[in-house]
C-alpha cells in the first residue's frame, strides 16, 4: 500500500483549514509572537493572552488568507492588534480601580511602550535565532542572553575554548548576515 504525502505549503495547509497546520504555526512562530506582544505590553501574563487570542483571530480567518502570501508578517500584524486590544482593556479596567488602591499600582501599566519598530526588530531578531545552527544559537543563548563568559560556556559544554571562540564568531556573522535588511537603529542617546 502507497502513502501519499502531501507537499502543500504551511501557508496552503493553512488556508484551507487543514488542522496539522495549527501546531506547526505555533511552534514556528509562537516565541517570536510571544515576543512582540511582551515587548509592547510588558507583562508575561498578557503577553501570553494576546498570542493565544492572535491564534485564535488567525484560526478563524484562515479561510481568508492568501496562501501566496507569508504568514509572518500577516501573523505579526494580529499579534500586534491583540496586544493593543488586551492593553485597552487592561487600561480601562485599571481606570475603574478607587482612587485610593489606584496609588499603591502606580506605573504598572505603562502609557508608552516600545514603538513598533522595536516591536519588529525583536520579531526578526527572533525569526533570524531560529534559523540559526542549534550549536551557534547556543552559543548566543548563553553568552547574551544567560550571561556566560566564554571560559564558563567552555566548561560548562564541555568544550575547548577555541571552540567556543569560533562558534561564537561565527554565529555572530551569521546572524549579522540574517539582519543586514534591517536598518540601522537610531541612538536615542546622541539626541
Amino acid at each position: 500500500m502507497f502513502t501519499t504525502f502531501d507537499t502543500s505549503t504551511l501557508e496552503e495547509r493553512f488556508s484551507r483549514g487543514d488542522e496539522t497546520a495549527l501546531p506547526e504555526m505555533y511552534r514556528r512562530y509562537s516565541a517570536p509572537m510571544f515576543a512582540t506582544a511582551l515587548s509592547l505590553l510588558g507583562n508575561r501574563d498578557l503577553a501570553a493572552e494576546a498570542v493565544q487570542q492572535a491564534f485564535v483571530q488567525a484560526w478563524r480567518a484562515a479561510a481568508g488568507f492568501d496562501p501566496q502570501r507569508e504568514l509572518q508578517p500577516w501573523l505579526y500584524a494580529i499579534t500586534r492588534r491583540t496586544a493593543v486590544d488586551v492593553y485597552r482593556r487592561e487600561r480601562r479596567s485599571a481606570q475603574h480601580v478607587p482612587l485610593d488602591e489606584s496609588r499603591a499600582g502606580e506605573g504598572e501599566f505603562a502609557t508608552e511602550g516600545p514603538s513598533m519598530d522595536a516591536a519588529w526588530r525583536a520579531w526578526q531578531v527572533r525569526v533570524a535565532l531560529e534559523q540559526l545552527h542549534p550549536d551557534e544559537r547556543q552559543m548566543l543563548q548563553l553568552a547574551y542572553f544567560d550571561g556566560f563568559t566564554q571560559s564558563e560556556i567552555s566548561k560548562t559544554l564541555g568544550i575547548a575554548l577555541g571552540t567556543v571562540k569560533s562558534r561564537t564568531a561565527r554565529a555572530q556573522r551569521r546572524l549579522a548576515q540574517l539582519l543586514a535588511h534591517l536598518p540601522e537603529a537610531e541612538d536615542d542617546s546622541a539626541q
